[in-house]
C-alpha cells in the first residue's frame, strides 16, 4: 500500500469535519493520527452529540489512538487536525507527546463564524483570583499527602 503524504491526511481531517457538519453530528472538526505514514485513528468533534465538553476532534482521536497503540503516549505519531487546537485540546496533544502537529484553518478562522477561545488564552493568563471563574486553594495541606505517596510509591508509571 502507498503511504500518504501529509496533504493526504489533512485531507482526511478536512473530510471529517466536513461530514461531521453534513451529517450534523457536531462542530466542524476533524483530526486523524498517523504513525509510519499510516492512519491509526480518527476523531469528529462530538461535543453536542455526546453531551461531552472535553469530546474535541483532537481529544476523541487521541483516545482512539492510546486505546489502538495500547499506550498513554503517542510517541512517532503525527496529528493532523482541521483548525487549530483550542487550549484544552493543545494541552492534551502536549500530555500526548506526538512528534508533531499539523493544523489547516487556524483559531482566527474558528472565531469568525463563533468558535473563538481567545478569552480561555485570556483567562489563564490572569491570576487566579482575577479569573472570571471563582477559583480557590482549600485543604492543601491534605492534599499533598496523597503526593509524597506518589513521590515514595515503587509502582508507578511515570508520565
Amino acid at each position: 500500500m502507498e503511504k500518504l503524504d501529509g496533504s493526504d491526511f489533512m485531507r482526511e481531517a478536512i473530510r471529517l469535519s466536513t461530514e461531521n457538519v453534513e451529517l450534523g453530528k457536531g462542530g466542524p472538526f476533524g483530526a486523524v493520527i498517523v504513525k509510519d505514514g499510516k492512519i491509526i485513528a480518527h476523531g469528529t468533534n462530538q461535543v453536542t452529540a455526546t453531551n461531552d465538553p472535553t469530546a474535541h476532534a483532537e481529544v476523541v482521536a487521541i483516545r482512539n489512538a492510546c486505546k489502538t497503540l495500547n499506550t498513554f503516549q503517542l510517541d512517532g505519531c503525527e496529528i493532523y487536525t482541521s483548525c487549530e487546537p483550542c487550549p484544552m485540546c493543545l494541552g492534551a496533544i502536549y500530555w500526548a507527546r506526538p512528534a508533531k502537529l499539523f493544523y489547516a484553518n487556524c483559531k482566527e478562522d474558528a472565531a469568525n463564524i463563533k468558535f473563538d477561545d481567545k478569552f480561555i488564552y485570556e483567562e489563564i493568563a490572569k491570576p487566579v483570583e482575577e479569573r472570571s471563574l471563582f477559583t480557590r486553594q482549600i485543604l492543601r495541606e491534605e492534599a499533598l499527602e496523597t503526593f509524597r505517596k506518589w513521590a515514595d510509591a515503587e509502582s508507578k508509571i511515570e508520565y
